[in-house]
């Protein structure tokens, strides 16, 4: 990663890789999963995008930061709020989504499909 140009192009995408919970690698290292981007006609970087399972851990800690507290100090309507957006995500079509999300939360299985269900209902 030398040519001129590709630094500045790795520093650009390197917040979109870390927000989804990817990895950066040298295009050369690159697997078939893996995507490779170019730039200027130069493969530059290979990014390994996380198995969905990591990438639901990660997105809960994204929301932590974001909000500034555990997901399970949040108040119900916040609680309900952060189902809302992991629901729009696809959180709740990766195996174990809803007990890691009700654990995240500090609540039972039952009161993430009662918000699940609620939203559909609205």
């Amino acid at each position: 990663m030398t040519g001129p140009g590709e630094e500045p192009f790795i520093a650009a995408v390197k917040p979109l890789v870390d927000a989804i919970g990817g990895e950066i690698l040298p295009p050369d290292e690159a697997g078939q999963d893996d995507i490779v981007l170019s730039w200027e006609g130069a493969d530059v970087v290979a990014v390994r995008l996380p198995q969905l399972a990591d990438s639901l851990d990660h997105i809960l800690a994204a929301l932590e930061r974001r909000q500034g507290m555990p997901l399970a100090d949040l108040d119900r309507r916040a609680k309900q709020e952060v189902v809302r957006m992991l629901e729009a995500r696809g959180a709740f079509s990766v195996r174990h989504g809803v007990e890691t999300v009700a654990g995240a939360l500090g609540v039972s299985r039952f009161t993430v499909y009662n918000y699940l269900n609620r939203e559909k209902g609205a």
